[in-house]
């Protein structure tokens, strides 16, 4: 005859991949960077106003409130079918180290397939050329299990790394010209 406790640790454990299975999804990263032959002064002069995405390809409009103070917000309206908008707020400005960071408060995941998205722009450089960091955490645009593909981990992570990507090279090459 099984014991109580022996049997409640059976059950247990029979359960176990079931349990493994539904956790839903990991947090992804992403990290992109370039180096721009240009002042750091002079790229963070283009990156530092929050309430100025002008420098984002993708981005027609820029609405601000709050300028570059913690908590600032800004709304984006895409370019493209729609008018699409992305909801942003400012988490963080260092203007010593060229450092801001910013979380997307709303977005429809068929503009941009992630939900809970934090990201981090960093300058590293000198006089003569700067070093620009963008990195994100995030989660897929699917927050439950078996999202549909255009909403799973490998189209969130490609969705941002190609934004990422190509405006990385849009700043480069328009910082670069002389």
């Amino acid at each position: 005859m099984l014991k109580f406790s022996s049997l409640l640790a059976a059950v247990s454990l029979a359960a176990l991949p079931g349990l493994v299975a539904a956790h839903g999804p990991s947090r992804l990263k992403v990290t992109e960077s370039i180096e721009i032959a240009a002042p750091v002064d002079k790229v963070w002069a283009r990156l530092s106003k929050f309430d100025d995405a002008s420098w984002i390809p993708a981005v027609a409009k820029t609405e601000g409130k709050g300028g570059n103070a913690i908590g600032a917000t800004r709304v984006l309206t895409l370019k493209g079918d729609g008018a699409p908008t992305v909801e942003e707020e400012l988490t963080r400005f260092d203007a010593d180290t060229k450092t801001l960071g910013y979380k997307i408060t709303k977005v429809d995941p068929k503009v941009l397939p992630v939900t809970n998205y934090a990201s981090t722009i960093k300058l590293s450089g000198d006089a003569g050329k700067t070093t620009v960091e963008w990195k994100a955490g995030f989660y897929r645009g699917y927050p439950n299990n078996d999202p549909p593909p255009e909403l799973n981990d490998d189209a969130s992570e490609a969705a941002v790394k190609a934004l990422y990507s190509a405006t990385l090279a849009d700043l480069k090459k328009s910082l670069e010209a002389k």
